[in-house]
């Protein structure tokens, strides 16, 4: 049985899977926000929790909004920033007494989708993450590949490319740089796109209804979001051709990104042809927790 734990800034998911990938369960709770010791001490809870009622230890994965530092071993790039600067693997495996395995949480998704999701049988998976923030993962064999820096798949803090006139040079990331994807394919950056063009202050979800709607100037943002998002990953099967790249995060469930993303691709595709598969994810908001259980293959 494989436990795994999905860490985020406001909730803790906790479930287990047994050897078909079925739930045998799952729970939540609220993080202990801006506590570390209390975070630590939360997971352990919900791990020993689950063990009691399953009646049995289980192999245990944690999927974190960060990554393990190579150089210092310690949690960096969290956006819940009381981890950052932690040895969170090293305190979680003295907290629960045994070996466990840490990865990013984008990692855990493209691992769910390319083992059982929408990326199952394919030899190389981009996960791309579409929410607050933009990520990415990349899955070869059924296995994470990390890099050496452990940065592999943060497309999202690459800049934009190929940028028209009106894209220049850009607005700031949190990360320091300018011009981010994020900074344009986010939620918030859907959001701000909205509020350059018309001055009014939208959240992402209601700027979809708004379009679905008919109104002309969300319809004109989102058609500019697919342009960029199309853009983006072009840049993407430029580097990695992948053999199929799926989708996560809110904005994921705008059903046109499906259809009109992909033509746009040979435009900027270094390819006569580009068949690369743009698919949504199989298991929505539970494929950061099975990615997590999945850390531990099967034996």
């Amino acid at each position: 049985m494989r436990i795994g734990v999905d860490l985020g800034g406001t909730k803790i998911e906790i479930a287990a899977l047994d050897a078909d990938g079925a739930f045998a369960l799952r729970e939540r709770a609220p993080t202990p926000t801006g506590d570390y010791r209390k975070t630590v001490e939360a997971v352990r809870d919900l791990v020993l929790s689950a063990e009691r009622r399953l009646a049995r230890r289980c192999t245990v994965g944690v999927g974190i909004p960060g990554a393990i530092s190579p150089a210092t071993g310690l949690v960096k790039n969290a956006n819940s920033t009381w981890i950052n600067g932690r040895p969170l693997d090293r305190d979680l495996a003295q907290a629960l007494e045994r070996e466990l395995r840490v990865a990013n949480d984008a990692n855990c998704f493209a691992l769910s989708e390319a083992i059982d999701g929408a990326g199952r049988g394919k030899r190389v998976v981009f996960g791309v993450i579409l929410g607050t923030g933009v990520g990415g993962a990349i899955v070869v064999d059924g296995n994470v590949l990390n890099g050496r820096n452990a940065i592999a798949g943060e497309w999202g803090h690459n800049p934009l490319p190929w940028p028209s006139a009106d894209e220049r040079p850009g607005f700031p990331c949190y990360c320091g740089k300018t011009g981010c994807i994020e900074t344009w394919l986010s939620g918030p950056g859907l959001g701000a796109a909205f509020v350059r063009a018309t001055g009014e202050k939208v959240e992402a979800a209601e700027i979809v209804r708004m379009a679905q709607d008919g109104n002309r100037a969300a319809e004109n943002i989102l058609l500019d979001y697919e342009a960029r998002l199309a853009k983006a990953l072009a840049h993407l099967v430029n580097i990695l051709d992948p053999d199929v790249i799926v989708l996560g995060g809110g904005l994921s469930n705008l059903d046109s990104l499906y259809t009109n993303v992909p033509p746009l691709f040979a435009a900027h595709a270094f390819s006569d042809t580009v068949t690369t598969p743009l698919l949504k994810n199989r298991s929505g908001d539970s494929s950061g927790v099975r990615g997590a259980a999945w850390l531990w293959p099967p034996p």
